[in-house]
């Protein structure tokens, strides 16, 4: 048996999360693209089948109340609230990433004021937060300029309404300094929105600790909702009363079995809701979320870094020097839970792994990317993915 392979069978043995393996779907397949779509959690399907045959088939509309339909884009909200380190009562569930992110925007900017005349985006942003902020700019008749988050600091002026960030590079798997470049912000007068796709359940985020003031996520990748589950928008507690939806749906509406033709906003994080929750998927996810009762977001960004550490030793053990190069930073302060590696045959290199059973995803034009969900992943699956690789490459 190789080095790695006696270091992983070690580590496995003394890994305190590996029980929880057991409670997803997996096969022999060496998942690493939990970082796109989280596996599926073992007791949805009959948290689903319950919902359609019961709560729709039998009790129909009565399950808005009896079975708590309508309270839960909230309710679900808390559940995520802890992962991401924000107090209940800050956080909705619904609509998609992109969806949100509009909302955020135009909120920002309605908060800071008609003198703010300029937003920021990463200009390494996934691309339809750069659509969303182009669109957002254009319709509040700001100026929208991008630039990458090492560069914030320089580019925030008392003209800077709001900046939009990534936590993590979805490409390259970068943390980002939240806590910084949220204070930098806020010390020219801004606010801060952040996009938590790549690390609400991978490592902790604090958000009520740093002062964020707007935040959005998805729930399909580590937080495992399943293929389209709805998205989430967080929102200071401070900041509810001014927050200014640029969509006020029915939902959010004070009194929205009232319906008057004239918008009053519910109170609090509520008016982030839009229209009719999405319930299917959206009970899906809270069946899904229970898993986190179990363990705590430290000891998963502990294994997270364990890894992407055993894997980042596993690929230079396996494969020729040079034959591929990792662009995911080194220093654990600045990685996320994914591993990305740069080659020149990367799309082809990726087909071969998933044929032989090891599923990563490749990026435009030269990236291997590897996610690491620590509720699931294991060292032998590293060492297995790295031998795999060195084998391909070879």
């Amino acid at each position: 048996m190789s080095e790695p392979a006696l270091q992983a069978e070690k580590r496995d043995a003394e890994d305190e999360l590996a029980p929880l393996r057991s409670r997803f779907v997996l096969d022999e397949v060496v998942y690493l693209d939990g970082n796109s779509l989280g596996a599926l959690p073992a007791n949805v399907p009959d948290r689903v089948a319950d919902v359609v045959r019961r709560e729709w088939g039998a009790l129909r509309i009565r399950s808005w109340d009896e079975s708590g339909w309508w309270t839960a884009p909230e309710r679900i909200g808390d559940r995520i609230a802890p992962l991401v380190g924000a107090a209940p009562g800050q956080i909705v569930v619904g609509d998609s990433t992109s969806v949100n992110v509009f909302k955020a925007l135009v909120a920002a900017v309605r908060m800071a004021g008609e003198d703010r005349t300029e937003l920021l985006v990463d200009a390494t942003t996934f691309p339809t937060d750069g659509y969303i902020a182009e669109s957002a700019a254009r319709l509040t008749g700001r100026t929208l300029r991008a630039v990458t988050p090492a560069e914030v600091p320089e580019a925030l002026n008392d003209r800077t309404a709001a900046v939009l960030l990534n936590h993590v590079d979805y490409r390259t798997g970068r943390l980002h300094d939240l806590p910084s470049l949220t204070a930098a912000i806020h010390a020219r007068g801004a606010l801060a929105v952040w996009d938590l796709c790549h690390s609400a359940g991978a490592l902790p985020v604090g958000l009520d600790e740093h002062g964020v003031d707007l935040a959005v996520g998805c729930t399909y990748k580590y937080l495992n909702g399943g293929p389209g589950s709805p998205a989430y928008l967080y929102v200071r507690r401070d900041l509810q009363p001014r927050f200014d939806s640029p969509l006020p749906g029915w939902n959010s509406h004070a009194e929205p079995f009232g319906m008057s033709p004239s918008y009053a906003p519910a109170p609090g994080a509520l008016r982030g809701r839009v229209g009719t929750p999405d319930i299917l998927s959206m009970l899906a996810l809270e069946a899904a979320l229970e898993v986190w009762d179990e363990v705590g977001i430290d000891a998963v960004r502990a294994k997270s870094l364990a890894l992407t550490d055993f894997f980042l030793h596993c690929v230079s053990a396996y494969t020729e020097p040079g034959r591929v190069e990792s662009v995911t930073p080194e220093r654990h302060e600045e990685r996320g839970s994914q591993v990305a590696l740069r080659c020149a045959d990367a799309g082809e290199v990726m087909k071969e792994l998933i044929a032989r059973g090891v599923v990563g995803d490749f990026r435009h034009p030269d990236v291997l990317r590897f996610g690491f969900t620590p509720l699931y992943v294991g060292f032998a699956d590293v060492e297995r993915a790295a031998r795999i690789l060195g084998e391909v490459l070879a």
